[in-house]
């Protein structure tokens, strides 16, 4: 059974946490939410009713916004979090991190312009399956002065993703014949609530992003992927996933962001699925990952200097990139070979 008086010092701790070390230069507002929170110990108890896996600060201040809570200083706010305190312990303890940021799919891009032919796309962790559509989706990529543009066959896109490139990677869009995803808990671009919750997972303050979202939402919502729900690291899941991908295309595996989420041993044993698909029919794993998460790059990357997270594919590095998509700087040339140099 768990002692309140520790939960309630252990949320506490965390807000105080992220309010020091995570919100600042992001969000103010959440900074000022945070604080308050660990100053208080009422609303830290009222926090400390939600399962210890959903009350991360972002979560619970995106389900407050989900539910109505004014984007006002602490005092505002907490008010209405006291008044509101059983709908946001019920919503919060179902609801989880699930940020689905499209803008991703703008370093994604370079990583599926080295797979030839037609792409059956899986994302595991797809949440509402945003970047599941990088063919529909517009990209301005700005490599010094100059500028390169790409739109889908049928004109500009409402979703535009701006992203800086050093380094000449291979930019085309992808032809994806098929996409699918896995998640523990999908999420329903057509879903009135689910719209709502991805829209209030952007922080207050970051400019663009849940417009951007929204659109993404639409093109989503009108020609919906499977959306599998289980847990990938399950070969089964995999495999029964896998099955229903197209025999001439071929099927390409990402993990944009998501094994940081996974425990360990789950990981591993996803990623030695992933692997496995390889000698079963055509298949190739691109990821986002911080540098040192896994063992897995070869050759192997040092965390110190890279420069970013890890664009990878099939385990090989190819870029330093923004986790959300921002940048992409190319350390690899167009044979595939990893540019040592780098």
């Amino acid at each position: 059974m768990t002692d309140p008086d520790a939960a309630t010092a252990a949320v506490a701790d965390r807000y105080a946490r992220f309010a020091r070390d995570e919100a600042p230069g992001r969000s103010p507002l959440y900074a000022d939410w945070a604080g308050g929170v660990a100053a208080d110990p009422g609303l830290a108890a009222i926090l400390a009713r939600i399962p210890a896996a959903h009350r991360q600060p972002p979560l619970v201040f995106a389900v407050t916004r989900m539910l109505g809570a004014p984007e006002e200083a602490f005092p505002v706010w907490a008010a209405w979090l006291r008044a509101h305190a059983d709908e946001v312990v019920a919503e919060a303890s179902v609801r989880r991190l699930q940020t689905n940021e499209p803008q991703r799919c703008a370093v994604l891009l370079p990583a599926l312009a080295t797979v030839p032919g037609p792409i059956a796309l899986l994302e595991v962790g797809a949440s509402a399956g945003l970047c599941l559509y990088p063919d529909r989706y517009s990209y301005r990529y700005r490599a010094g002065d100059g500028l390169h543009a790409l739109d889908p066959p049928d004109g500009a896109s409402r979703v535009v993703l701006d992203c800086d490139v050093t380094g000449d990677p291979p930019l085309r869009m992808p032809q994806v014949v098929w996409r699918a995803g896995i998640d523990l808990h999908p999420l329903d671009a057509a879903d009135a609530d689910d719209r709502r919750f991805l829209t209030s997972l952007v922080w207050p303050g970051e400019s663009g992003r849940a417009e951007r979202i929204g659109a993404a939402l639409d093109i989503v919502a009108a020609e919906p992927p499977l959306l599998m729900a289980g847990d990938a690291s399950d070969p089964a899941v995999l495999h029964a996933a896998v099955a229903g991908a197209p025999a001439g295309a071929t099927l390409v595996v990402t993990t944009p962001g998501v094994l940081p989420h996974i425990p360990r041993a789950e990981r591993e044993r996803l990623l030695d699925a992933v692997a496995a698909l390889g000698f079963r029919r055509r298949a190739v794993w691109i990821t986002i990952d911080p540098p040192a998460l896994h063992q897995r790059w070869r050759p192997p990357v040092d965390p110190g200097t890279w420069g970013g997270f890890v664009l990878g594919r099939d385990g090989q590095p190819l870029a330093a990139v923004d986790p959300l998509g921002a940048f992409a700087h190319w350390r690899a040339w167009r044979t595939g070979r990893t540019d040592a140099a780098g």
